[in-house]
């Protein structure tokens, strides 16, 4: 019985084994040899390698995609990364853009929080758009302010989307929410919503998917890989911090205003 038992589990095992095998070569041939080439010299491991072959063939990752992946070694970042852009945006350009743009925390210096224990987000997005070329320019550039509490309607029911932006070069809406507390899993379904809306309603035919950004006070990424590893939509889910909020010192960079003053 336990022989038996012990046979059937190598049976198993075995099955297993050759059917990730199999899988490999199948995601192998599949890689160009542009991409290959690439993973070669810029990988240092056989278990980077793999993931990296692994994830082109199935995500269709481009030359560009590729590069970027690389770069943000996505590899060491596995469960923390704080987007799925790399299986979301087809679009290469548009995702070189994004992995560039974003950033996994934000200090904006017009913000001022009276009390870091009770952020009122009301309060935070109308300083906001009391800063909003401020907010631009700390988000890189290149977004046009479309509006805030930007109604949908969807069946008859008003949704409003805290901020809501449209990028030039990436050539989509940007949808951003905030929150001023820990960031929770349920907040992905809501802005998972908030672009299926967006791409139906209010996308033009040439236009790219739109993208979500979910500004929260803190994140674990391990809770932030888990809500966006099944979600059908672009987003990312990024922190702020006032100025004051920083230790000493960090504060010795110039705020905005500075930087122009200098100019």
């Amino acid at each position: 019985m336990q022989q038996n038992r012990k046979d059937k589990q190598d049976t198993i095992r075995s099955q297993v084994a050759n059917e990730l095998e199999n899988n490999f070569v199948r995601s192998f041939l599949a890689v160009g040899f542009d991409n290959h080439s690439t993973i070669i010299t810029k990988t240092h491991s056989l278990d980077e390698q793999i993931f990296y072959v692994t994830h082109c063939a199935n995500e269709f990752w481009g030359r560009e995609s590729l590069k970027n992946a690389l770069r943000n070694d996505i590899f060491h970042k596995q469960g923390t990364m704080p987007n799925n852009f790399a299986h979301t945006l087809t679009n290469e350009k548009q995702l070189s853009v994004a992995m560039k743009t974003f950033k996994e925390d934000n200090v904006l210096d017009f913000l001022h929080i009276e009390n870091p224990d009770f952020i009122d987000e009301h309060d935070v997005e109308q300083q906001i758009v009391d800063n909003v070329r401020k907010f631009m320019l700390s988000l890189g550039g290149e977004f046009a302010f479309i509006g805030n509490q930007y109604r949908l309607i969807v069946n008859g029911k008003e949704r409003f989307i805290d901020l809501l932006f449209y990028h030039h070069k990436m050539r989509c809406l940007v949808a951003i929410e905030l929150k001023g507390d820990d960031f929770e899993p349920e907040y992905a379904g809501k802005m998972n919503y908030y672009l299926s809306a967006l791409d139906t309603l209010l996308k033009l035919p040439d236009e790219n998917p739109s993208v979500g950004i979910i500004l929260c006070r803190t994140k674990n990424n391990a809770e932030v890989e888990f809500a966006l590893r099944d979600m059908s939509k672009p987003m990312e889910v990024a922190t702020y911090h006032s100025r004051e909020e920083l230790p000493e010192h960090y504060r010795f960079f110039p705020t905005t205003d500075e930087l122009k003053n200098l100019l």
